[in-house]
């Protein structure tokens, strides 16, 4: 039967039949119906990845004990400038659009700007998800959900603020 197609004595009717066959030969369906030369499918689409560790979870509410520990690894496009990821949990940040069982890609740097979103270490030990606002004196952890106050912190107990970086995109599954 294939012979028969190869010698454009018979020309296939169903569409699946070209596609069962292309697979058998690993072949596309476009050089098995004459539309091109390329017997294979171009890989110049694809998007190059790398893989970056997920690093436990961080609080979106109260903070908590920071474990840095790989649960796994999450793979993103090479181009995202991205250190490392952490799951989510609370509901702090939900006016943001983040919510418990997120995953938040940070980049890790030791500053952000005035409003934006990052990991936040407090007193050494407590990670917490906060919007970050910058005053003359104080920094103020902002939650994204009435329910938490700020946490204001003045010059004098700024060194307990430690910014470990800056949340640049999240992950969310259907729910």
């Amino acid at each position: 039967m294939v012979s028969r197609y190869e010698n454009n004595v018979h020309k296939p009717q169903r569409f699946s039949l070209v596609q069962e066959i292309a697979e058998f030969y690993g072949v596309t369906t476009d050089f098995l119906m004459g539309r091109t030369d390329d017997k294979y499918e171009k890989l110049d689409n694809l998007i190059p990845y790398k893989k970056i560790p997920l690093l436990g979870t961080i609080a979106a509410g109260i903070p908590i004990l920071a474990q840095e520990n790989i649960e796994g690894y999450e793979y993103i496009p090479e181009s995202m400038n991205v250190d490392f990821c952490l799951r989510v949990k609370g509901d702090s940040m939900i006016n943001a659009r983040i919510i418990d069982g997120d995953i938040v890609f940070i980049r890790q740097q030791s500053d952000v700007d005035h409003g934006e979103i990052a990991a936040v270490l407090v007193d050494g030990e407590n990670a917490t998800l906060k919007r970050v606002y910058k005053g003359t004196n104080t920094v103020t952890l902002h939650a994204e959900n009435p329910n938490y106050p700020d946490q204001v912190f003045t010059k004098r107990d700024m060194r307990q603020v430690t910014i470990i970086g800056k949340a640049v995109r999240f992950s969310s599954e259907v729910r």
